[in-house]
């Protein structure tokens, strides 16, 4: 099934980043269901979504649901890891490793340190020579991880505006399949899509969220997203 076609897309998570990419595949067309340990946390988003419209979409209906981590994880075709860095291998462990063998994870997530940001730069627990994707990959080997969404702000992530055309999003992953899929989505998102190679790559994507916050710590705003000229 190729990604353009409605596909059953589980969003791990119960943030405003969960929120806004779950919002944007429901807009597309896509099955959602959302996951929490504690699923009272969705109950809003989920009668606001299937009761009235989103974004553009008409009501989602039965198309949007809430479930376990687990259950949400055997049940997609897709999944999201929209969960706080810190927390991303539990939330793994949590939707049981069976159920993420051959699965397409898209991640957004940063490896944020807890502490305020040092002279407006946020700080990693990771260093310059590894990536939390990394630790991700090896944790669930069997998972087919896709790093994307990590280095914009949620208000951009989908159907971004901006006057210099479509901002690009920086992607990497070892299978060329699981990035294909990806790539189809972000196509739907409104993104310029560069493959920057396997998970490796991930050492110089997550640093991204640092740069793209330091404008907006030094007062600049919050509006504006990386583009990758030729």
């Amino acid at each position: 099934m190729s990604a353009t076609s409605s596909q059953k897309i589980g969003v791990l998570g119960t943030g405003q980043v969960s929120t806004v990419l779950a919002n944007g595949f429901l807009k597309h067309g896509h099955t959602v269901r959302r996951a929490s340990r504690d699923t009272s946390k969705l109950d809003e988003w989920l009668a606001i979504a299937q009761s009235a419209a989103v974004s553009t979409a008409a009501a989602a209906g039965d198309r949007a649901s809430t479930g376990t981590l687990a259950d949400t994880a055997a049940w997609a075709d897709i999944l999201v890891l929209a969960v706080k860095g810190s927390a991303a291998e539990a939330a793994l462990d949590q939707c049981g490793h069976a159920n993420l063998a051959g699965k397409v994870i898209i991640d957004p997530t940063n490896p944020i340190a807890d502490g305020p940001p040092d002279h407006g730069v946020i700080r990693y627990f990771t260093n310059a020579n590894e990536s939390l994707m990394e630790r991700l990959q090896a944790h669930v080997p069997a998972a087919r991880f896709v790093k994307a969404f990590n280095s914009v702000g949620n208000a951009f992530m989908v159907n971004p505006q901006f006057a210099g055309g479509p901002p690009t999003m920086f992607i990497c992953g070892n299978d060329p399949a699981a990035k294909a899929t990806v790539t189809a989505l972000l196509d739907q998102f409104g993104w310029h899509t560069e493959d920057m190679g396997t998970v490796h790559a991930a050492r110089a994507i997550e640093p991204l969220c640092q740069l793209w916050c330091i404008p907006g710590f030094a007062g600049k705003g919050w509006s504006h997203a990386f583009k990758l000229l030729r």
